[in-house]
């Protein structure tokens, strides 16, 4: 049986996230089944992470099993065959038995995007969080400069998946101003239920003087949801960077 990990990029507009459900259309689900009829079997894809209906992945890494013999160097030619065109698979890689997308990333970057500028910009629907009230980039960054490093994220997190533990650590939190787009880039080991939305959406409310970012310690410790800014809208993120270290594979994919 070989492992098979798959590299691929999607627009989530059309799916209701990435993990399979049972009434809704899911990344997941429409990657499974194309890959069933290339190797010939049901398949089960493990994916890097759950992203929410909306957001989408600039790079996403899923690993499967299979007994096929296809060549792994055709499997993205054969796959994007049967997929629709807001997924694609680039690269597929065969790898150790004890290789997990989800289990096996010890670090992963989301992007939010937002376009603040008076005046909407169509081509950023479905792609960036439209926001007309200028915002200031140093008020923002002063804000998500207190998010990072190891703390209780329970305030920045909506319920939805049990977990054991809401601790996790931000490695870098960078808000980059280019023209009228606002990046917001969030490298952390893990990420809450909506973690990335809300505290892009805390670093907003500091920027409208709903709060002053040195508040964001004290909400973090108080870990009261109600205490933080709002979630913000699915459509401005996407996944943009991936590390893997499991002792037997390493890599780093943008």
């Amino acid at each position: 049986m070989r492992n098979i990990a798959l590299f691929l990029r999607y627009d989530g507009s059309a799916y209701h996230g990435w993990q399979v459900q049972r009434n809704a259309r899911t990344v997941a689900q429409t990657l499974e089944e194309a890959a069933a009829k290339v190797c010939g079997h049901p398949i089960h894809m493990t994916g890097c992470g759950r992203t929410d209906a909306g957001v989408h992945a600039r790079v996403y890494v899923a690993n499967f099993r299979t007994d096929s013999r296809i060549p792994t160097e055709r499997i993205p030619y054969a796959l994007n065959t049967h997929l629709p065109m807001d997924i694609a698979v680039y690269d597929a890689r065969e790898v150790p038995e004890r290789f997990n997308a989800i289990g096996s990333c010890v670090k992963k970057e989301y992007t939010y995007q937002i376009y603040n500028s008076p005046m909407r910009d169509p081509f950023y629907v479905n792609r960036a969080w439209f926001y007309p009230k200028h915002l200031d980039e140093t008020i923002l960054q002063a804000a998500a400069d207190q998010f990072v490093g190891t703390h209780d994220f329970a305030a920045v997190r909506s319920v939805g998946t049990e977990v054991k533990s809401t601790v996790r650590t931000v490695h870098h939190f960078q808000v980059e101003r280019r023209g009228d787009l606002l990046l917001f880039r969030i490298c952390a080991n893990g990420f809450l239920y909506n973690m990335a939305r809300a505290m892009t959406g805390t670093a907003v409310y500091a920027a409208e003087g709903k709060l002053c970012p040195q508040d964001i310690p004290r909400i973090l410790a108080e870990g009261r949801r109600t205490a933080a800014g709002p979630t913000v809208p699915a459509a401005g993120l996407a996944m943009t960077q991936l590390w893997y270290d499991d002792g037997e594979v390493a890599f780093h994919v943008e």
